[in-house]
């Protein structure tokens, strides 16, 4: 009801009804040809979900089905917010010319004043409990007000300070769930500093607990903890999906976009999930470790050895406990374990091919978004200090090694110059480790275009052979 008030196309619709829910949504299926999802036995929930491409968005319809005992009204105060506890009588629906319009032979069941908070920009809590009943609803709220653009009112805004820890509580496929509508939200800037100063961040990660008030070496102007989060910020600044407070147009003019590359983020990853928003997280999560390795050298200058590595692992933990698919998961630790990698490519100047061609064979799916990360690594630690000439040599690096990527792809995708075969034929080799190894190895100076032929790549192997390099 609240979309349909707000006149946003929805494709969920919620349905409750005085009787068994779901033997009323099993028939509904049946008749709309639609497919029926059992959701909860004991309450009584089911889900109908009817695919039609005309649906708003995702290709279905989602019709959920609940059983409500006592009147509506009773049923609404059970909700989270108040504009969600809004209702109108099927019955009233049937009865109306199409297309459905608000009118006064329309009236809606609001019991709590929804439609006014609504008018107004607030996200209310319908009851004082409505956290201590279902956790989630936390991280929901701030949810609701970054996609509608509202505001939570004072006293819910009091409540979630309080209850915060709740979150520890909730299920991790919930928390998932939210967290990933979170991170779907454009322009972080406007409700991520705001999820942290409530108390959320922390303690849907505790891990990143540790970050806060953790200093960093002078090219830093923030804390560990607060770095993480001005990193989403600069991700979602250098994809185009928000601003960020320190730059002009000419610091996003001089990063590498194009349609290629908004495609690539914008790629579902799993279910819920993009890669856009998966960056987003590893962003979040790249400097996780630092607490725990931090150490001062002899030459007085704070270091983070192995940050990284162990960045990785634990991030590993956060995403298994969150419910992350495997994919997720890899594609993140890829990302935390390598955020570092892009600028250690080079000791100056642009990186060869053969260290562009190990950089993406070593971070695979993930090798796009780590080169955007440390884009972001970069914006997000020097802030107003930001210099230049270093951010014009660093995107520039950046794009020149996308640009040798999709060149390399072109080389040795699909063209394949010799197989274990050739070797096995050619050279009287016997199947084993060594054979994979010269054929990643003609695979490299087929990248960097020093092997173009088959002869030539035969060539390259006998070579190999008669210096027993491999």
């Amino acid at each position: 009801m609240r979309d349909f008030l707000l006149r946003r196309d929805t494709a969920d619709i919620d349905i409750a009804v005085a009787a068994d829910a779901v033997e009323i949504a099993s028939k509904v299926a049946d008749a709309l040809g639609g497919r029926f999802v059992l959701l909860d036995k004991a309450n009584r929930v089911g889900r109908v979900v009817v695919f039609d491409k005309e649906a708003p968005s995702g290709g279905r319809w989602e019709l959920d089905f609940s059983t409500f005992q006592g009147s509506i009204e009773q049923d609404l105060a059970r909700r989270d917010f108040t504009i969600d506890a809004i209702a109108v009588d099927l019955g009233n629906i049937v009865s109306q010319p199409h297309p459905l319009t608000l009118s006064p032979s329309l009236p809606i069941i609001d019991p709590f004043g929804g439609w006014a908070d609504l008018q107004h920009g607030v996200i209310r809590t319908v009851s004082e409990t409505a956290f201590g009943s279902d956790a989630a609803r936390l991280l929901r709220a701030v949810r609701l007000a970054a996609e509608l653009g509202f505001s939570l009112d004072s006293q819910t805004e009091a409540l979630v300070r309080r209850n915060s820890q709740l979150i520890a509580g909730v299920a991790g496929e919930r928390l998932r769930e939210e967290l990933l509508r979170l991170l779907a939200v454009p322009q972080s800037e406007q409700f991520l500093p705001y999820l942290d100063d409530l108390g959320l961040v922390t303690a849907l990660i505790p891990e990143l607990a540790q970050a806060k008030g953790v200093k960093q070496p002078k090219e830093h102007f923030l804390d560990v903890c607060d770095h993480s989060i001005e990193t989403v910020i600069t991700v979602d600044f250098l994809l185009h999906q928000g601003t960020w407070k320190y730059a002009n147009e000419e610091v996003l003019a001089i990063a590498p976009w194009s349609e290629v590359l908004a495609e690539h983020f914008a790629q579902e990853v799993s279910s819920g999930s993009t890669g856009r928003s998966l960056l987003k997280l590893a962003a979040l999560l790249h400097d996780v470790a630092k607490p725990q390795t931090k150490a001062v050298g002899e030459d007085g200058r704070t270091h983070f050895l192995g940050h990284a590595k162990l960045g990785a692992a634990i991030a590993v933990d956060i995403l298994e406990r969150l419910r992350f698919s495997s994919k997720e998961v890899k594609l993140v630790e890829v990302m935390v374990r390598e955020h570092l990698r892009p600028g250690q490519m080079s000791q100056g100047g642009l990186p060869t091919h053969r260290a562009i061609y190990r950089y993406f064979r070593d971070t695979g799916e993930a090798g796009i978004d780590i080169l955007f990360l440390s884009l972001a690594d970069h914006l997000a630690t020097r802030g107003p200090q930001l210099n230049l000439a270093q951010w014009q040599a660093h995107s520039q690096m950046v794009e020149y090694v996308l640009a040798q990527h999709f060149e390399q792809e072109r080389l040795v995708v699909p063209p394949k110059l010799v197989d274990g075969h050739d070797l096995i034929k050619s050279f009287g080799m016997s199947p084993g480790p060594k054979i994979g190894q010269l054929l990643e190895a003609v695979r490299e100076a087929q990248a960097s275009g020093e092997v173009t032929t088959r002869e030539e790549a035969l060539s390259y192997i006998r070579e190999r052979l008669a210096t027993a390099v491999v």
